[in-house]
């Protein structure tokens, strides 16, 4: 009896196989990676604000060379939209965007998703308000998130 050979696999078969595994055992998200990168791309905007030099210039804008909408104004327009973007979000999907930034800051792994998520849960269901501020207030908070979807193999590449 003659044995037939094994059928030859293609060389990225095993990655694409162990790459199907591990990102079959990833935690879901409940909440979109188009939001999370929206918020990342505002959340820069906004941190590279810096302190106001001279609160009321009383000149023009523009004869100013725009220079004041790099400043950090208590009527910021990219506070205000990431403020009403956050808002915006169920409870489930702000607790995610607090968890994913603390597990992009290193305060846990994604063994620890669900206890991350829950204690995300717990503390800004009941500051529904304060979330976006929370979060505004963390330096390099985009940062953290981007590290966090890389862990769940997502990237805002692409997105606009």
């Amino acid at each position: 009896m003659v044995k037939k050979a094994a059928p030859a696999q293609r060389p990225d078969a095993k990655k694409a196989r162990v790459h199907d595994e591990t990102t079959a055992s990833l935690p879901e998200l409940s909440i979109a990676t188009d939001k999370v990168c929206f918020f990342i791309q505002k959340a820069r905007e906004f941190e590279v604000k810096d302190g106001v030099t001279i609160p009321d210039p009383g000149s023009n804008a523009t004869d100013d060379q725009m220079i004041g909408v790099l400043e950090d104004h208590g009527d910021d327009p990219v506070q205000e939209e990431l403020g009403s973007l956050v808002s915006d979000m169920s409870d489930d999907e702000k607790a995610e965007l607090v968890a994913l930034t603390w597990l992009g800051r290193g305060d846990g792994g994604l063994e620890d998703w669900q206890s991350l998520r829950g204690e995300a849960l717990r503390v800004h269901s009941a500051q529904r308000a304060r979330t976006a501020r929370y979060l505004l207030g963390m330096p390099l908070v985009s940062e953290y998130l981007e590290e966090a979807l890389s862990m769940f193999g997502r990237s805002c590449e692409g997105e606009d």
